[in-house]
């Protein structure tokens, strides 16, 4: 059997075009530590369906993050490409990376999530203080601002809204931050973040050294329960496909969701690397499963397409 051809995509136009880089050498590395594969490195921009027709590859594994990449314009482009592709369709990735329509998902089925506001310009916030301001598309922390006091939300307010398109603002949980990675519908280890700064930012994610990962946390039995319930619902319902990682604060009220990725960073700081290998899976091997998983879909859906093509035994045929 010849080797698959995998086409890497990293880059992209949004503010975490550098993490996307870094998670895609690994990506395209791992491809190539797992055998059976010949790996396409391609750093991009945008893209549209005419660039990816002219790019090799039998397959596509898009390692990007941020509003383009992740957030349904490029997952617009692959589909209209027409080869297999690793990840979520342009819905559930719009979804996902919404954070207020990721919301609005947890908050119709029960899921605890915290009171949230959408931040028009020249309107006031009524979030009772502690909040969160932070852009309602974009990931890894960027522009994220922790705000105590009414001078500090108008120094983020003034500061994020030049910069971002759509702000939102959420009620701050303090507590305890756990993240809990899907692989192919199957949840992998909890993890912990415990930052020595003062929250888990985008220093602290990529930059920084001293931040502690705590693998298969202590929680009550009702709170792990309560996280996987949750992770599971959304990542279905959302329609996520593949991958996908949800974030979640931990107080004495219980377990607060608050976003979903569904192209988790893939950096040798990313978390979801760090629970598979935890649960046994060598990142090697989460990359080659992911892109055999496209293959098979692919390969699946023609299969529908032929079996529901006229007979031409009901005088069908042309």
């Amino acid at each position: 059997m010849s080797d698959i051809s995998v086409l890497v995509l990293m880059g992209g136009p949004d503010a975490e075009r550098d993490i996307s880089i870094r998670s895609g050498a690994m990506v395209a590395q791992a491809l190539r530590d797992a055998g059976g594969f010949v790996v396409h490195e391609q750093v991009i921009d945008r893209a549209t369906a005419a660039d990816l027709r002219g790019m090799p590859g039998d397959a596509i594994f898009p390692v990007l993050h941020g509003p383009y990449g992740e957030g349904g314009p490029l997952q617009e482009e692959l589909e209209a490409d027409g080869r297999p592709y690793v990840g979520s369709r342009p819905r559930a990735a719009r979804v996902s990376m919404d954070k207020a329509a990721s919301k609005l998902f947890a908050r119709a089925a029960g899921v605890r999530t915290p009171r949230a506001r959408l931040l028009k310009k020249g309107e006031p916030c009524d979030l009772p203080l502690p909040i969160v301001v932070k852009p309602i598309e974009d990931g890894s922390s960027v522009g994220v601002r922790r705000c105590f006091t009414d001078e500090q939300v108008a120094a983020a307010r003034e500061e994020l809204e030049g910069r971002f398109p759509n702000l939102m603002a959420e009620a701050l949980v303090q507590g305890r931050e756990i993240t809990v990675g899907v692989l192919e519908r199957d949840l992998l280890p909890f993890i912990e973040v415990i930052p020595a700064a003062e929250f888990y930012d985008y220093d602290a994610k990529y930059e920084r050294n001293d931040t502690k990962y705590v693998l298969d946390p202590e929680l009550s039995p009702e709170v792990k329960e309560e996280i996987a319930r949750a992770s599971k619902f959304l990542y279905e319902r959302i329609g996520c496909r593949d991958i996908a990682r949800l974030d979640f604060m931990v107080d004495g009220e219980g377990a607060w969701f608050l976003e979903i990725n569904s192209m988790p960073g893939m950096t040798d700081h990313s978390l979801v690397p760090k629970a598979a290998a935890h649960a046994g899976i060598p990142f090697s091997e989460v990359c080659g499963r992911l892109v055999h998983r496209a293959i098979g879909r692919m390969k699946g859906t023609q299969r529908r397409r032929r079996s529901s093509e006229p007979s031409p035994a009901n005088g069908d045929a042309t």
